[in-house]
């Protein structure tokens, strides 16, 4: 019953529909990226189901995109989030050492869903693609923020730095 009232708060703020789908998330972290996205050959093939990111240990971990998560807690002795977006899409958020959220949770872009354990894996699956969940890049979907440059006075007080924005890839 939680999750289904979860949802309903979640359809009447957040639209859905193929136009909230292609909007740029901000990344999840600063991090680098350490590992992109690297799509297998077959469903028990090799690869990266994700984008894992090169973040120390304690990195605070933000939801890129609003919706309901649906688990939180341990696989194979490492931590993991799951939300899932009004459109069906699912995003996973792995090797957390502590997670903030729990099942049901409603949870907004930019919420603090928890601290890293060492590399942060981010993935994103399609939950209604035919067959099993469908693995997609979620690189596309994902913006870059930018600094801008400027210099600093070597006399005088410096003025605060402005604001980064987010770029989107398209």
């Amino acid at each position: 019953m939680r999750r289904v009232t979860a949802l309903i708060l979640l359809l009447a703020i957040v639209p859905a529909g193929p136009a909230r789908a292609a909007q740029c998330w901000p990344p999840p972290t600063t991090a680098p990226v350490a590992d992109p996205y690297r799509e297998p050959a077959c469903p028990w093939c090799p690869g990266n189901r994700g984008i894992t990111y090169a973040t120390p240990p304690g990195t605070p971990v933000r939801a890129v995109a609003a919706g309901v998560v649906t688990f939180a807690g341990e696989v194979a002795d490492a931590g993991y989030v799951v939300v899932e977006l009004a459109n069906g899409w699912r995003l996973t958020y792995g090797d957390l050492a502590r997670r903030t959220v729990a099942a049901g949770d409603v949870v907004l872009a930019g919420s603090r869903l928890g601290t890293t354990a060492g590399e942060l894996h981010f993935g994103l699956r399609d939950r209604a693609a035919a067959g099993p969940e469908a693995y997609l890049d979620p690189t596309q979907h994902l913006g870059v923020w930018r600094y801008r440059v400027r210099l600093i006075p070597l006399a005088g007080e410096p003025r605060p730095a402005p604001a980064p924005t987010l770029r989107c890839q398209a």
